[in-house]
């Protein structure tokens, strides 16, 4: 494999579903050790990158590496080297949060899968859940354990696509302090998001994906100076209803 900074590049990448088309030579590049976050409309096309660069999917022109190995002439060593979690929790809700982990790692063939299982119940809070079944599990508890089985055997690069969808404000938060964490750790993050939000506060490069099309890639800096300065006015900022949820849950923990 080629040693290099970059984790994933595409270039010319074309996608039609009986005839018509969802990719219209679409071109990125992800470095190592990042946040890129692909922004876009329900329908824009960001799943199915994403399931082209997961081998789920063939394209119909153009290249995608990943992790040094092409995407379509090279699956098995993609698949080595990524993991995917889609926009619903893919756990088992009849076991324990411990025994998804233990059985994900078992199919990885992973030695210590219990060993393992405990240290990431740990590492997303989720020690004294372990041993409860996953359909006791709030929204936000399966988003971080279908995460940690992501996780399991230390991917090099992680898709999350839309990972927050149907989640609340505080189960959102925890979301986003757990992909801050990975990047942290050295690990790429590739994260599709219709939420601007969450693009701002978590990517460390943007591309817009419109119509099948790249209209816009860049550092969150770079995006702001393709718009004419903003008019300053002065006026009193009002809490939103969300800001109003954190702090009335926030003070209510401090009690």
């Amino acid at each position: 494999m080629p040693k290099n900074e970059t984790a994933i590049t595409v270039k010319g990448l074309r996608k039609s579903y009986r005839n018509v088309p969802v990719l219209q030579e679409v071109d990125f590049e992800v470095e190592k050790g990042t946040v890129f976050a692909l922004l876009g409309a329900n329908g824009a096309g960001k799943t199915t990158i994403v399931k082209i660069l997961a081998t789920l999917l063939k394209p119909d022109g153009g290249s995608a590496f990943v992790n040094g190995f092409d995407a379509a002439l090279q699956p098995d060593g993609v698949r080595r080297s990524i993991s995917l979690t889609g926009q619903f929790a893919a756990v088992d809700e009849v076991l324990t949060g411990r025994e998804n982990l233990i059985l994900i790692a078992k199919l990885r063939h992973l030695d210590n899968p219990r060993a393992i299982a405990d240290d990431l119940l740990n590492a997303f809070g989720l020690t004294e859940a372990g041993g409860r079944r996953v359909s006791t599990y709030s929204g936000g508890m399966r988003r971080r354990l279908d995460i940690a089985m992501s996780l399991t055997g230390s991917p090099a690069i992680v898709f999350l696509d839309e990972p927050t969808t149907g989640l609340d404000p505080e189960a959102r938060l925890e979301v986003w302090k757990l992909v801050k964490q990975l990047a942290e750790s050295g690990t790429t993050v590739f994260l599709t998001t219709q939420y601007l939000e969450e693009a701002e506060q978590l990517a460390d490069r943007i591309a817009i994906l419109h119509q099948g099309r790249i209209i816009a890639d860049g550092t969150l800096t770079q995006l702001k100076s393709l718009f004419p300065p903003a008019k300053v006015e002065y006026i009193e900022k009002q809490p939103t209803l969300e800001d109003i949820f954190l702090s009335v849950i926030a003070q209510k923990e401090e009690r």
